[in-house]
C-alpha cells in the first residue's frame, strides 16, 4: 500500500532526475550515503540536505529544502519518523514531484496529506533497493 510497484516504478523511471536526499552527510556509516551514491550510479542528480550543508558525493549541500535554488523532483527522507511528516510537508511546499520514506520510516497522517496535495509518495521503502529491480 505504502509502496506499490507502479508508484515505485514512475517516482524512479518518470518523475525526474534531481533527488533531495534529507539527513545526507560525508558519515559513510548511515545509510543515506550509500542510498545516494546508488542513486548516482542510475543516473539520479542527488542533492545532499542537511544541517551541516556538507558537500556529499561531488554534490554541494543545503540546510534546508527551501535552501536549494532550483527544482527538485523526489526528495528522499533519511530522517526518523517523528520528523519526517514535516519533511514531507516541506516537499509538498517546494513542489516536489515525489516524497519518498526510507525503510522503517512511517507516518501515515503525512502519507495522506501528501497524496491529497497530489504528490506521489512511497514509505518504507528503500530506491537502492528498488531501483536495480527496475
Amino acid at each position: 500500500m505504502y509502496g506499490d510497484q507502479a508508484t515505485i516504478r514512475r517516482i524512479l523511471t518518470e518523475l525526474g532526475d534531481t533527488w533531495a536526499v534529507v539527513g545526507l552527510s560525508n558519515n559513510e556509516d548511515r545509510a543515506a550515503y550509500g542510498v545516494a551514491r546508488v542513486l548516482q550510479r542510475f543516473g539520479k542528480r542527488v542533492v545532499p540536505v542537511h544541517p551541516k550543508a556538507e558537500t556529499v558525493h561531488g554534490e554541494p549541500g543545503y540546510p534546508s529544502l527551501e535552501a536549494i535554488p532550483f527544482k527538485v523532483d523526489v526528495v528522499d527522507v533519511f530522517v526518523n519518523s517523528r520528523l519526517a511528516g514535516e519533511v514531507a510537508d516541506q516537499a509538498v511546499a517546494a513542489g516536489a514531484e515525489a516524497v519518498w520514506f526510507q525503510l522503517n520510516v512511517v507516518d501515515e497522517a503525512a502519507f495522506a496529506r501528501t497524496r491529497e496535495a497530489g504528490v506521489e509518495m512511497v514509505m518504507d521503502r528503500c530506491p537502492a533497493i528498488e531501483i536495480p529491480a527496475l
